[in-house]
């Protein structure tokens, strides 16, 4: 095992069809768990963009999988969405999505999985500060997409930002804890099994 890769690279074939096999797999697994963790939902009155577990699932998805396969991830997650399957928060599909206050958090999810996966595929979730910075880094750029379509829907970046995001920080905390908790000691597992 080459401890340079992403966690999706540990186990992959090194056969060109098996492993094109393995990432559609892994692609479609994940496309299905961010489905799922948006069933996590708690609507909150004052705000148009509820709590779901998908930001985690994404930001964590990218980190396991790379920029590559966390990418398609999303972007395989958000074509099922789009084609109807209701795999986004509350149940909702169809392109009715792309008017809604919450179209700039599903776009910042895929280039948030691209940059999460590329910091990943450098090392940072080897460490616990990286890690944390990595998991910050991801959710600094959903909050950027979402705050500045929000925004244009509420009338101003202010009003989009306490709405859009001061009411998920203690969230984001948790769920950077629960990733450095995680990511770096699977790596410290891995490199005690290959010793042995």
């Amino acid at each position: 095992m080459n401890l340079t890769t992403t966690y999706g690279d540990v186990l992959r074939p090194q056969s060109r069809v098996k492993g094109f096999v393995y990432d559609v797999l892994l692609v479609i697994a994940g496309s299905i768990l961010l489905a799922l963790s948006a069933r996590v939902v708690i609507n909150l009155p004052f705000s148009p963009v509820p709590i779901t577990g998908q930001t985690f699932a994404v930001l964590f998805l990218g980190m396991l999988y790379g920029k590559a396969r966390g990418t398609a991830t999303v972007l395989t997650y958000l074509g099922q969405g789009l084609a109807g399957l209701p795999v986004f928060a509350n149940g909702l599909s169809g392109v009715a999505i792309l008017a809604s206050p919450t179209v700039g958090y599903l776009v910042g999810f895929a280039v948030a999985a691209y940059v999460v996966g590329w910091l990943a595929e450098r090392h940072w979730d080897r460490g616990v500060v990286t890690t944390a910075g990595a998991m910050l880094t991801g959710n600094l750029v959903i909050y950027s997409f979402g705050v500045f379509w929000l925004s244009r829907l509420m009338g101003s970046v202010p009003a989009a930002i306490t709405a859009g995001v001061t009411p998920f920080i203690i969230g984001d905390i948790l769920k950077i804890a629960l990733a450095t908790a995680l990511l770096p000691s699977g790596w410290a597992l891995l490199r005690r099994l290959e010793r042995q």
